[in-house]
Formats: structure tokens, C-alpha cells, sequence
């Protein structure tokens, strides 16, 4: 361990925590003006430089107090392995919503062309986690800014999960916030809402053919979104790959190589 100076070192462009509490960051600076930064960052070697792995919040306090110089700890690591540390230690520390959480595991995926078993092993979680994470991603753009604005909980989205419509869900996460309904109320709503189309529904739906599961996984570890693939009679059939924004369609298409009109 020893000492470099701020201004040699650079974010981690993979940083998966997107918001700083301003409050803490202030905080943390002001204890650091009385008695120095404690506990080193971590830092890995770009050139003559330095890209930041882990301590973040210490760096930005370490900055706002006026130091000049930071301790660090130097580890040679991959691409890979920087956003997962970078990951892991938020994780352990709860800092990450539910939604930073479920970027940073579609980002491993589609940077490092990994599967959700792959990944749930490189971060330690198992692969239901990863999945269920990722599945946020499909809730309205409303609802996702209200976790990542902590309006509402990531327990609150995983909830809203089991309704079957994006309007459904946006219409249910508002009267979360208006009514201060918790966790619990809203399994319980949603809940009923299933029981009540399942009632409705008197002709069962013809359950897919395990073979075409097994190639919807293979698609959907392999570009990181929902895949879904309807089989007709004579060999036809449609591919479906979902996207989440106008950077993910980009990220499929490179994926893919469509080369895309510009």
C-alpha cells in the first residue's frame, strides 16, 4: 500500500453505481479533513496512470476534502474482474438498487459474452438471482426510475413482476407510493389478480416443447435479454429477442453484427 496523487486516478468506466448519496459523500469528506483517509482504494494500472476499482465514495470525499494524495492497494486484474469487484463490493454493502444491481449483471453478460450460470459463479449468487434480477429490466421506464429512486423497493418490483402487463404493473407501482402500500400488500394484490386469471382462463395454454425451452435459454444467455421462439407446422416459426432501451438494441445489433443504418 502506498500513496498516489488524485489526479492520476480515473473512474471505472464499469462502475455499476450510478447514484452517490451527497449527504454521506459530505460527511465522509469531513471526517477525512480530521483524520485522513483510513482505508485505501483500490486501484488498478492503465498506462502511467490509474483506473479505480473499489472506494469510490472514499475517493470523491477524499476530493471534496481537498487531499491531494489517496493511499491505495495496486491489483492486476482483467476487465472482467474490475466490474465484478467493483460490483461485488457494492453488493456486500448494499449500496447498489435493484436496478444498478440488474445493469451491472446485463452488462457482465453482454461485455464478456458470459451465461447467467457463469455469471451467478463470478459473482456468487445463484443463477434463480441472476435471473430474477434481470427480469426487472422489463418493467416500465416509470417504474424502474421509482426503484432507482428508491420511491420503491426492489421487493415492491419483484412483486410487480407477476402481473401480466406493463400497464398493470405502472398502475400497481403508483398506488404503491400514493397508498405506502408494502412488500406484502402487493404480493397479496398480485396475487389475486393471478387466481383471478387463472379462473378466467378456462382453456389451458399448450405447455412449449422442452427442445424449444432449451434453445429460448440458449438464445437468451447468449444475448443477455428474453428471447422467445413460436414454432409453426411445416419448420416455421418466429424469433422474438426483447430490448430495453436504444443502447441495448445497439449492444444486440453489435452482438448480432446488423449493421445498422446510421
Amino acid at each position: 500500500m502506498y500513496r498516489v496523487p488524485i489526479e492520476t486516478i480515473e473512474a471505472n468506466p464499469n462502475q455499476p453505481r450510478k447514484q452517490f448519496n451527497d449527504d454521506a459523500v459530505r460527511s465522509l469528506s469531513e471526517s477525512i479533513k480530521a483524520d485522513g483517509v483510513l482505508q485505501p482504494i483500490v486501484v488498478r494500472r492503465i498506462g502511467s496512470r490509474y483506473e479505480l476499482i473499489m472506494g469510490e465514495r472514499r475517493l470523491r470525499a477524499a476530493r471534496l476534502a481537498g487531499e491531494t494524495s489517496i493511499p491505495v492497494v495496486v491489483k492486476d486484474v482483467r476487465d472482467a474482474d474490475s466490474l465484478r469487484l467493483a460490483l461485488v463490493e457494492n453488493i456486500q454493502r448494499e449500496d447498489l438498487n435493484a436496478i444498478e444491481v440488474a445493469l451491472a449483471y446485463r452488462e457482465l453478460i453482454g461485455a464478456f459474452g458470459l451465461s447467467q450460470q457463469e455469471l451467478a459463479q463470478l459473482v456468487g449468487r445463484d443463477r434463480s438471482s441472476i435471473a430474477n434480477s434481470l427480469r426487472l429490466l422489463n418493467l416500465p421506464e416509470e417504474v424502474r426510475t421509482m426503484i432507482t429512486e428508491e420511491s420503491i423497493t426492489g421487493g415492491h418490483a419483484r412483486a410487480l413482476l407477476a402481473l401480466p402487463t406493463q400497464k398493470e404493473q405502472l398502475a400497481l407501482a403508483r398506488r404503491i407510493i400514493a397508498e405506502n402500500l408494502s412488500v406484502r400488500d402487493v404480493e397479496a394484490l398480485t396475487g389475486l389478480k393471478r387466481k383471478s386469471l387463472e379462473r378466467n382462463n378456462a382453456t389451458p395454454k399448450k405447455e412449449k416443447p422442452a427442445y424449444l425451452v432449451d434453445l429460448e435459454t440458449a438464445f437468451s444467455q447468449h444475448l443477455g435479454t428474453k428471447v422467445s421462439i413460436a414454432e409453426k407446422k411445416g419448420g416455421k416459426g418466429s424469433v422474438t429477442v426483447e430490448f430495453y432501451s436504444h443502447d441495448d438494441f445497439e449492444r444486440l445489433a453489435e452482438l448480432m453484427r446488423v449493421p445498422l443504418p446510421r
